[in-house]
């Protein structure tokens, strides 16, 4: 075949180790073991598709094996070994694909196979691509030859999936991670190869190819050849024209969509949304590039314009870090998730663009649904007092730094030590109390009963038990059936083992107080209701008609605010 006709990806195939881009350490290493001898029995190469497994497996075959030697490894005129191991011919170096030789009798016939010595080079090479997809029972029987095989025997695996080898297999292989192919690297070595193809192709055509392969040199040689040939030989393929042969999209719409979101501007987000779904943008696209989006809002910040791997220009950073200066991270949080949700939801929907409108016009109401006015600041403050006062009084409320983060947990949990430590010296210290223990009411009871942990006597008299009265020693009280039956003789005795006295617990036909449990539900139902006439809550089931209030809790960040 001619040379000129083959594809881009088959036509800049590197045929020594040092027209390899973007895997200078392991280049070097291979070419060391070479020149010193020292070939481990199995090389395993693992990475993404196109980062140069396979063709590395076929230089180290040629190293090996080339007439000439490695230090004279053909580069233009090749010797017939070359030659046969280039065009996967060579009758000593096998290459296998995994995937359609997957059983047991095709790993033994490579066995039987390589009993017998290299018949016209010095090495037998066995090249496995995709060796993942043999079968357990294949492995097992490759294990043994593959410790000690003869010193003509070398084998080269090449798998993109590393976790569904077995352990053993990979113990036996000397493993090289082919990492991705840096993205200036790429954009360089994809630039010579347009130039030397006479293509007219701007750079960020060219930074679009090296972003949409995601460091595959592989993909963007097939990218670059698919613009070489759908463009005008006489025109050069700008970026728009990139972003329609590559069904993607320019950044700046996105990003004028998204301020379009925060004006709440509705009729610009659906003309700029319906431009981008003109285009052929797949939905899936369309929401993965708004994440991105989301990502730079968040941590413009910490990022360098060189260093957005080709995702964004001068003006679109530019862009995105004005934004950023006007929206709070809560609403980026906020939309992080609807859009993952949404990811989650499209396979469901048959229409997947209305499913996209739909999704842009929440967008917009939530942000709305968070510009509160002063009325409703103070509203929606009175109201975290409320449950604030409801979860104190409650006994249900924790540390405020507890609820903060999860980073004040420790303080918090330090602060119940210290706390706990104070309550005990004041009762417990022989020191600083009375010799005889004062409980004076029935709320001190029942902390003391948690402080002693007596967790089935607190239980009890915070749920079943109605108080009638408390005074001197004599504690007067109803109960419902559910009360435990032995309850009055253990209360009884715990007392007086506590405060060395005898205590009278009779029974009241009065119904008494509620106890602590019911005054809770009483107390949270009341709660429920003043939020639900709030004009906060009013607001929410306008636009979002099926919410539905589940549970309360305080805005303890504005009320530290």
């Amino acid at each position: 075949m001619n040379k000129n006709s083959k594809v881009l990806a088959l036509k800049y195939r590197p045929n020594n180790l040092k027209d390899l881009i973007g895997q200078t350490v392991v280049s070097e290493t291979i070419a060391n073991q070479i020149k010193s001898n020292k070939i481990p029995n199995a090389y395993l190469f693992t990475g993404i598709r196109g980062v140069g497994k396979t063709t590395i497996a076929r230089i180290i075959a040629r190293s090996l094996n080339c007439i000439n030697g490695y230090e004279k490894l053909c580069e233009e005129k090749f010797c017939e070994n070359c030659k046969g191991i280039i065009n996967s011919n060579h009758i000593d170096v096998l290459e296998m694909d995994a995937a359609s030789k997957t059983g047991v009798d095709d790993v033994r016939d490579l066995i039987e196979f390589s009993r017998y010595g290299p018949t016209s080079s010095k090495y037998k090479i066995f090249i496995v691509d995709e060796v993942h997809q043999m079968s357990k029972a294949a492995f097992n029987a490759l294990l043994k030859t593959l410790e000690e095989p003869p010193d003509y025997l070398k084998f080269i695996f090449a798998t993109t999936e590393i976790k569904k080898l077995p352990v053993t297999v990979i113990s036996r292989c000397q493993r090289f991670d082919l990492p991705r192919v840096k993205s200036k690297e790429l954009f360089e070595f994809i630039k010579k190869i347009s130039e030397n193809e006479n293509g007219k192709i701007s750079d960020d055509s060219l930074k679009l190819i090296v972003k949409i392969s995601e460091g595959s040199v592989r993909d963007s040689l097939s990218l670059l050849d698919r613009a070489l040939i759908s463009a005008d030989s006489n025109k050069e393929i700008d970026l728009n024209e990139a972003e329609k042969i590559f069904g993607s999209f320019d950044k700046s719409n996105l990003i004028e969509l998204f301020s379009a979101i925060i004006l709440g501007d509705e009729k610009k987000v659906f003309d700029i949304y319906r431009s981008i779904y003109n285009q052929g943008i797949e939905p899936k696209v369309f929401l993965n590039d708004f994440l991105e989006v989301l990502y730079y809002l968040k941590n413009i910040s910490h990022l360098r314009v060189e260093g957005t791997n080709f995702n964004l220009n001068d003006t679109e950073f530019n862009k995105i870090q004005n934004i950023a200066e006007t929206i709070d991270n809560e609403i980026l949080f906020l939309f992080w998730q609807f859009t993952i949700k949404t990811l989650e939801e499209i396979e469901i929907v048959s229409n997947q663009n209305i499913a996209m409108e739909m999704f842009l016009i929440r967008l917009i109401y939530l942000k709305g649904l968070s510009k509160t006015n002063e009325i409703e600041e103070n509203e929606i403050n009175n109201i975290n007092a409320d449950v604030d006062n409801y979860k104190k009084n409650n006994d249900i409320n924790k540390s405020k730094d507890d609820s903060l983060d999860a980073k004040n947990k420790t303080i918090g949990q330090i602060k119940n030590i210290i706390q706990e430590k104070k309550y005990s010296e004041n009762l417990l210290n022989e020191k600083n109390i009375p010799e005889k223990l004062q409980i004076k009411n029935f709320e001190e009871l029942i902390n003391f009963c948690s402080h002693k942990k007596e967790i089935k006597l607190k239980h009890e008299l915070e749920t079943n038990v109605n108080l009638v009265s408390f005074e001197n020693k004599r504690i007067e009280i109803s109960f419902n059936e559910k009360l435990d039956k032995y309850f009055i003789k253990n209360l009884s005795a715990k007392l007086y083992q506590w405060t060395k006295d005898r205590w009278i617990i009779s029974l009241s036909k009065e119904s008494g107080m509620p106890s602590k449990k019911e005054k809770e539900v009483i107390e949270k139902k009341e709660l429920f209701e003043k939020i639900k006439k709030s004009k906060i809550y009013e607001k929410v089931l306008k636009k979002f008609p099926d919410a539905e209030l589940i549970d309360i809790e305080p805005n303890l960040d504005k009320k530290n605010d």
